[in-house]
């Protein structure tokens, strides 16, 4: 086996060694400090309660709320951090008139935004989506405005040239160009989107992952709080190994894609 080989290989023996090395530490400090299990379970007993929580209908039934809530915040964020993002990359004035508005948005803490959407939008999930968005936002639109900022300028010189039309510098240059960014944006912004509907549904809601764990920490259920936590780092992973997929597949060309096909 070639140098190579073994250097593609070890991530998949030393990443399991370190979750089992983590876990062996957490049992054996359980179980030797004679701590409650209230406070902090043993992971096999959290893994138990894990597989008793999948066998429920409960369980599924709040990770599709949590998983509506998510993707259609996303989604929203995403088509309006894309269209606004590609404005402001375009017009400085517009950049400068708005900048302080979108600055303003982010530094208000999330959290206190929660009990007005409530209040405008009620307990259910319109409030949650709009939470979800406004964290996945900006993002998503700092890194467009990035990506049309960084378009060479001799290929742009070019296309005016030969009096290429708006809409085909758009397609053909300027959205290439700033597709990595926008990528990278969305996989940063789907993870903010998680944690905009589980901190909407934790603090305002009646349904999804988020007021699951409230009702097991009323229950003073640990082992499920645990499970519930697991159950959403899972989830997401999927998100990002999508969002990383699509990379792939969008940008085939672009050298952060030829790296990783490189170094598999």
């Amino acid at each position: 086996m070639t140098k190579d080989n073994h250097t593609r290989l070890l991530p998949w023996i030393t990443t399991p060694l370190l979750a089992l090395a983590l876990l062996l530490t957490w049992h054996v400090y359980v179980t030797s400090s004679g701590i409650s299990g209230f406070i902090l379970p043993t992971p096999i007993k959290v893994w138990h309660s894990y597989l008793d929580e999948l066998r429920g209908a409960a369980l599924w039934r709040h990770t599709w709320s949590t998983l509506y809530e998510t993707l259609v915040g996303f989604a929203w964020a995403t088509a309006i951090g894309l269209g606004l993002g590609v404005l402001i990359g375009r017009w400085r004035w517009l950049e400068t008139t708005l900048n302080p508005f979108i600055v303003a948005s982010q530094v208000i803490p999330k959290v206190a935004l929660v009990p007005l959407f409530v209040v405008w939008f009620g307990f259910g999930p319109a409030s949650k989506v709009l939470l979800a968005a406004t964290l996945a936002f900006f993002p998503i639109l700092s890194n467009t405005v990035l990506g049309v900022k960084s378009v060479d300028l001799g290929h742009r010189d070019v296309m005016v040239a030969l009096n290429a039309p708006r809409w085909k510098v758009f397609t053909r240059l300027e959205l290439p160009s700033a597709l990595p960014y926008l990528l990278t944006g969305m996989e940063v912004g789907v993870v903010f989107a998680i944690i905009g509907a589980v901190v909407g549904e934790y603090l305002g809601g009646s349904a999804g992952l988020g007021y699951m764990l409230i009702a097991k920490m009323n229950a003073f259920d640990t082992a499920a709080l645990f499970a519930i936590i697991i159950h959403l780092t899972l989830l997401g992973f999927v998100f990002y190994w999508l969002m990383s997929s699509a990379r792939r597949l969008l940008i085939p060309w672009h050298e952060s894609v030829l790296i990783d096909r490189a170094n598999p």
